[in-house]
């Protein structure tokens, strides 16, 4: 799975965060980013989580 967040649409809500902070994390102006690589199978249903529970659809899996 790779995951990318929409940085035009995150808003900086920290639920990605929350729910998977193995792949999301906050960068220093306060906005979700993705951390380098694959997700392991083990994050994925926590990623597919954060993906339905984002307020402004900024996050995709694929």
């Amino acid at each position: 799975m790779i995951v990318n967040v929409d940085a035009d649409r995150c808003r900086g809500h920290g639920i990605c965060c929350a729910l998977c902070p193995d792949v999301f994390e906050l960068s220093d102006d306060g906005y979700a980013t993705v951390r380098p690589g694959e997700v392991p199978v083990e994050l994925e249903s926590a990623v597919r989580d954060a993906v339905m529970q984002c307020p402004e659809r900024a996050i995709t899996a694929t």
